[in-house]
């Protein structure tokens, strides 16, 4: 069997809110990507993937086994698997890919796949606004402020990290009000002045959304898996959102 389907996920937020809930939403993602495992030529994992994720030089956080456990069968029998970073999980380096085979992206690319040229990205920090976490952000990914937090015990830590995701992710959850109150929105409208593309796949906003950019380009939100379990499919030149159900 030819292998020609390009896939899309974002926003497990694996870790959060509890181990159990995490658990039961760890085992449906597990049962998705077995579902398509068959006709995926290449899965793309677009951010925020963990609720918190950090690597220290020895260590790295405890649990995902399932899933780490599928992607690594997956990478092992063929799939390419590519995976963004997201501001939930902006500190990983090089762990998954030297452990799994999983090609990690720290910015937006551009592919090209099924003669559709697709601008990927997690969304965190594009078009205009947003300022005082764009700040933020250059602070985190900054050497100082991880060699910083890598002398903190995990133990405290990696708790401080999940109270602060809690606070980050309901800044997402903003229901969809109109094209024109979407950054990211915006930032395609500019960036299809200039570079223009057929599709533009984001995370980050926790809605799925597919909104025409223009003629030629369409906006699409991948949604999350914490109530709404949906994804991307790129099939024969189109990609459609579509909701999990086991």
């Amino acid at each position: 069997m030819i292998k020609e389907n390009i896939y899309f996920a974002s926003d497990f937020h694996l870790g959060s809110p509890n181990l159990e809930e995490s658990h039961k939403r760890e085992k449906l993602i597990v049962s998705w990507l077995t579902s398509i495992e068959n006709d995926a030529k290449v899965i793309y994992l677009v951010g925020d993937i963990f609720d918190f994720w950090f690597e220290y030089k020895k260590v790295v956080p405890k649990g995902f086994v399932r899933l780490l456990g599928k992607l690594a069968n997956l990478t092992d029998n063929g799939t390419e698997i590519h995976l963004f970073v997201g501001n939930h999980d902006l500190w990983m380096l090089d762990y998954l890919e030297e452990e799994i085979g999983i090609t990690i992206h720290h910015n937006p690319i551009v592919i090209e796949q099924q003669n559709k040229k697709i601008f990927i990205g997690h969304g965190d920090g594009l078009g205009s606004g947003d300022y005082f976490y764009k700040l933020l952000k250059q602070v985190f990914t900054s050497k100082f402020c991880q060699f910083l937090f890598a002398r903190l015990h995990p133990n405290f830590s990696i708790s401080l990290a999940h109270t602060w995701s809690k606070s980050s992710r309901k800044c997402n959850e903003v229901p969809f009000a109109s094209k024109e109150k979407e950054l990211l929105f915006g930032y395609c409208e500019k960036m299809q002045e200039n570079n223009p593309v057929d599709y533009y796949v984001f995370g980050h906003r926790h809605i799925p959304l597919e909104l025409k950019v223009d003629e030629k380009a369409t906006y699409i939100n991948l949604g999350e898996w914490i109530s709404k379990n949906s994804y991307g499919v790129l099939k024969d030149g189109k990609i459609n959102l579509i909701t999990y159900t086991k």
